[in-house]
């Protein structure tokens, strides 16, 4: 039996310094990190009579230890609660589901640098341009200058191995420096250019570029002329369309909104008076918070979270926090750089904050909505289940190979909210009958739910396989030999026609056969969650099978490392004479003794 929390005690101890505190359940978990100007008097808030929001009542019944870290000051306490909400994620707090790391524009080294797009650490040699906020952000400003100075964006080792000039050449999209069709000179001038636009110089490139025309039109060198103009016209058009009319500087925009059915957070960047894009974030909030709690979260996990971001000179936010004074004096201390944030702005500002706005008010609306059409296919599946309530989890399992060839099966997660990708998993499927679906299916059930009965992972409420009686009595033969508790097994067979909405369901055995109204939202969501651990089970096929046939059956000998591989295929002119050569021919290679010779032979002629 469990014992009541006595805060009472608790606050009797507490200290009125700053800090930061930590509530735990029954069971030791991490519920809530928090910091507070003065611990005793935040923490005594939580345990008032009255007056609670729902959200932060449940959190309240569920404390049964509070822990407490005094630090030398409200700066340091955030600090410290920013790490501890990064390293441990409490279920309680406002979470940032941030990328591990935004895309920069990356120009590498050498005679012919190639532009691309790099995320993780900056380790080689060239100059990074960026961050940019979102992926297609980038893509629009390297597609621009690919047009604009036919900079290379190949991979090098595609550049290196070619002998002809690709369709990127026949389309006017480089110039091909991979076969000496450019001189270094101009290829290097092209690529001062690129770094000019990605500098946010684009003014000073447009009169260079517009001084260059002309000097060619008066040279009576009319084709430069005309090739200049073309750049000049389309970095002008790109210009319009990237300015923020009226705009200069380093600046983030960004606004938060808060409905009941969630938050969102839209940021828009602006780097030299031009928007390199805009992202929006959806944190996970689980206890009643307003807009400026959600903005004070984001801004501290954001800019203090990654110590390598970007920073700009100033902030223009859509709501005011008390605390927004302490959290630019961390960012000061960590960053080395100050500041500014703006509330109450005017003019180009005011417009940049209500676009910031309106895009949130858009993003939060369409994601709600489709959160709202989701909850009622999952409704209308409890309905036509017959069950109580509406189910929380579905997990769905199929198959995918190549006649037999690098089997996997797939699971995908869904819940009310729509896919669960931290849950979805991959089996390589070994050890069975080439093409047995329904060896591979018992496989994938077999070890996804063995997991289960060692305390890993969920139970599904509805566990849905693709596939008809067979692969049905499959899964009942998997969870009868685990002592699966009940759960409902629903098999999605292709109808006759085998097109889609004429499926035939089959619920938990083959007599409870039905069909569902091809109009039927329930029937919408089973094909979704089909379709997706289809798309799931295929990508990864594809990718075991492209990794089998690019790697040489040579690897899997002991004691034939790199270079023996490529002393072996020098000595025999390739694998395709390597696997003609018997054991005697193979051990007069220089190297390789009889024994590892045998070897070699039984690897290549295993089946």
């Amino acid at each position: 039996m469990s014992v009541a929390f006595d805060s009472g005690a608790m606050l009797a101890a507490c200290s009125v310094r700053p800090g930061v505190y930590r509530m735990f359940d029954e069971q030791g978990k991490l519920l809530y990190v928090g910091k507070a100007r003065n611990l005793k008097n935040r923490l005594s808030s939580y345990f008032r009579k009255s007056g609670l929001a729902p959200k932060t009542a449940a959190l309240v019944a569920k404390i049964a230890q509070v822990e407490t870290t005094v630090t030398s000051s409200e700066t340091e306490a955030l600090l410290l609660e920013q790490t501890l909400i990064k390293e441990w994620r409490p279920p309680y707090n406002i979470l940032l589901r941030d990328d591990k790391s935004y895309p920069y524009a990356y120009l590498s080294a050498g005679d012919y640098p190639r532009l691309g797009i790099h995320r993780g650490s900056k380790k080689g040699k060239g100059r990074y341009f960026g961050p940019y906020p979102s992926a297609g952000a980038i893509r629009e400003s390297l597609n621009l200058l690919q047009k604009a100075f036919l900079v290379r964006q190949c991979e090098d080792s595609y550049f290196r191995n070619r002998t002809r000039p690709c369709l990127q050449y026949q389309i006017k999209r480089c110039k091909a420096p991979c076969v000496g069709l450019v001189e270094p000179a101009e290829y290097a001038e092209d690529v001062r250019h690129s770094v000019m636009f990605l500098e946010g110089r684009s003014r000073a490139l447009n009169e260079e570029l517009s001084a260059a025309m002309e000097k060619a039109a008066m040279n009576l060198d009319f084709e430069r002329a005309a090739e200049l103009r073309d750049q000049v016209s389309l970095l002008r058009r790109v210009q319009e369309q990237q300015s923020m009319e009226g705009g200069t500087g380093d600046i983030d925009v960004i606004a938060a909104l808060v409905n009941p059915g969630g938050a969102c957070v839209h940021l828009i960047s602006v780097r030299g008076g031009r928007v390199l894009g805009s992202k929006n974030f959806f944190p996970q909030v689980a206890i009643e918070e307003d807009a400026s709690e959600v903005l004070l979260a984001f801004l501290s996990q954001y800019y203090l979270g990654n110590q390598e971001r970007d920073l700009p000179s100033e902030l223009i936010v859509n709501t005011q926090h008390e605390d927004f004074g302490t959290l630019l004096e961390a960012i000061g201390e960590t960053r080395g750089r100050e500041l500014a944030i703006g509330y109450r702005v005017r003019g180009t500002r005011a417009r940049w904050q209500q676009l910031a706005v309106t895009n949130a008010e858009q993003a939060l609306a369409a994601r709600l909505a489709n959160r709202q059409h989701l909850a009622s296919r999952f409704e209308a599946l409890a309905e036509a289940l017959g069950l109580d309530e509406s189910p929380q989890r579905l997990e769905c399992y199929d198959i995918s190979h190549s006649s037999g060839e690098a089997t996997v099966a797939s699971c995908v997660v869904f819940g009310p909210e729509g896919p669960l990708k931290s849950d979805y998993r991959r089996y390589n499927i070994e050890g069975v009958t080439a093409g047995d679906d329904y060896a591979a299916m018992h496989q994938a059930l077999t070890r996804r739910f063995s997991k289960l009965k060692e305390g890993e992972g969920k139970l599904p409420d509805v566990l849905l396989v693709d596939g008809g009686k067979g692969q049905l009595a499959m899964a009942q033969d998997v969870l009868k030999e685990l002592a699966v508790p009940d759960l409902i097994l629903l098999g999605v067979a292709k109808g006759v026609t085998r097109k889609p909405g004429f499926e035939t369901l089959y619920l938990n055995d083959a007599a409870h056969e039905f069909t569902l109204p091809g109009d039927s939202p329930a029937l919408h969501l089973i094909q979704q969650v089909r379709d997706e651990a289809h798309r799931f089970a295929i990508t990864g096929h594809r990718a075991r099978r492209g990794k089998a046939r690019r790697t040489s059956s040579l690897e899997e000998v002991a004691g034939v490392g790199p270079k023996r591989r490529r002393e072996l295929l020098k000595h025999f002119g390739g694998l395709q004479e390597l696997n003609r050569a018997s054991t005697e021919e193979i051990a007069k290679a220089p190297g390789i003794s009889k024994k590892l010779a045998e070897s070699i032979y039984a690897a290549l002629h295993s089946e």
